[in-house]
């Protein structure tokens, strides 16, 4: 099977690095891995900056006809999403996979003030902008995966769109779920997910096991 390269979004105050332990498992699988580092990290300029990071990088790195996939974590989710939805990722996105983003925000954000995580508050334009239009996102193989044990994203299931499939890995923190096995093997069932739509409120949320 033709594999798409996928591209792995970072979240707040964290590096490309926070996915080398997804990564060097999607490279034994056969994918093609990139990450990127987006400056600055820490909420101190607006996500459509760093969006705008991610969509310069997707156009010098791969041809204009090239289909890609897209693993975004936690703000990195939203991230993407913003080039998916606003950039004109859209057009070459096949798959995209969100972990612990905060689709429908945080209240964790009101404890900062930096513009950056301004826009991740539940009641912030950004996220009232995204989900405008979310329904575009049902042209995608659209995945979540995310923790109801999450202290960053919460309520948790701020981290649910209301279609696509839905994962949850019982993961105790934050962190750890993006490095939790049952999420990685999880990501790269849905990378080889055949291309077919997903339907909407295709039942209950899936419980990843051992």
């Amino acid at each position: 099977m033709e594999r798409n390269p996928v591209i792995l979004v970072h979240g707040i105050n964290d590096t490309g690095a926070v996915f080398n332990k997804m990564a060097t498992f999607l490279k034994k699988e056969g994918w093609s891995v990139y990450t990127l580092d987006m400056i600055p990290n820490n909420g101190d300029v607006v996500l459509e900056n760093l969006a705008r990071q991610v969509a310069k990088y997707i156009s010098t790195t791969f041809a204009p006809d090239e289909p890609i996939d897209i693993v975004g974590f936690s703000m990195g989710g939203l991230i993407s999403r913003y080039y998916i939805q606003r950039l004109g990722g859209i057009f070459r996105t096949q798959k995209f996979i969100t972990i612990s983003s905060p689709h429908n925000g945080t209240v964790v954000a009101y404890a900062s003030e930096r513009p950056g995580c301004v826009q991740m508050r539940p009641d912030s334009l950004f996220i009232k902008d995204l989900n405008s239009d979310v329904e575009m996102l049902k042209q995608l193989n659209f995945t979540s995966i995310w923790t109801p044990y999450d202290l960053m994203i919460v309520p948790p299931n701020s981290s649910v769109l209301p279609f696509g499939n839905e994962v949850i890995i019982p993961a105790l923190t934050h962190p750890w779920i993006l490095t939790d096995i049952r999420t990685i093997k999880t990501v790269a069932e849905a990378l080889q997910a055949p291309l077919s739509p997903i339907s909407a409120n295709s039942g209950l949320p899936k419980i990843a096991s051992e």
